[in-house]
């Protein structure tokens, strides 16, 4: 026994204990004081005192002591866990899922499954009373998203399948309408020359109508505003993005000319029906 923590009706008291305890002299214990204790009022409100004695050591001891309990450093990395046990996370998941479920009075039931990248794994939610649960344009279903995903702690060291809650394939139909929509409003930015403004997308809206138009020479796309909702620009960029990545250097002797390029007119703003 290295240590020991005792109570007494003062301080010196509970040190007694402790020595009695240890069965050593005074000299060979330290002591850190918890509670100095009080005597209270008629009784009420008195609280003992209580101290931790711990045995002293010799200066061979702390360094053999320090020695045993401190790994080196590549023992250490060694002993490091390489990853998070996504199938844990996956099942604390699902299991948060259903009872909030439960608790929202919601009769459904809950499968597991994997994409067909392996890149998530997808909580599918079976019930009819799907609209509850999905919102206006899947904002409920991004509140249980956020909600189960903090539950569960996945994706603690960035590995692993992304956990992915959906219903009735909500989000399958809802990536084809935002693509068709981005495609739509591209078509349009380049065909006016302006620049068009989409109302308010989540962080996974946005991802969907960027990957759309990424491979597009003649637009980009800007994210606008703060905040988990945010508007996002549709650009019309000439072939600016193609030229800057295949234009050659002018000739030495090649006379300069000047051309002047009417810039693009002032920003359009489209929601999700605008045609």
């Amino acid at each position: 026994m290295d240590f020991v923590e005792t109570e007494g009706d003062t301080i010196d008291a509970a040190i007694d204990n402790a020595l009695k305890l240890l069965g050593v002299g005074r000299d060979k214990i330290t002591v850190d004081i918890i509670a100095e204790g009080r005597k209270g009022i008629l009784g009420f409100g008195s609280q003992k005192a209580r101290v931790r004695a711990e045995l002293r050591k010799s200066p061979l001891e702390r360094v053999e002591t320090k020695t045993t309990a401190e790994p080196r450093p590549a023992e250490a990395a060694e002993a490091a866990p390489i990853g998070v046990d996504h199938s844990a996370a996956v099942a604390k998941a699902e299991a948060a899922l259903q009872e909030i479920l439960h608790l929202m009075g919601i009769k459904a039931t809950v499968s597991q499954s994997a994409s067909a990248n392996g890149d998530e794994t997808i909580l599918e939610i079976r019930t009819e009373d799907s609209g509850l649960l999905i919102g206006r344009k899947g904002q409920t279903l991004e509140a249980l998203q956020y909600l189960v995903t903090r539950i569960a702690g996945e994706r603690l060291a960035s590995e692993g399948p992304h956990i992915v809650i959906d219903i009735e394939k909500y989000r399958e139909r809802r990536r084809k309408t935002l693509e068709d929509m981005a495609l739509r409003l591209g078509e349009k930015a380049k065909r006016q020359r302006k620049a068009v403004t989409v109302d308010a997308l989540s962080a996974a809206d946005r991802r969907v109508i960027h990957a759309a138009l990424q491979d597009d020479p003649w637009l980009s796309t800007k994210s606008l505003g703060q905040g988990s909702y945010r508007r996002l620009l549709i650009i019309p960029e000439g072939d600016r993005k193609k030229r800057e990545g295949t234009e050659l250097a002018p000739k030495a002797n090649a006379p300069a000319v000047t051309n002047t390029v009417k810039g693009p007119a002032p920003a359009e703003s489209a929601s999700e029906d605008d045609d």
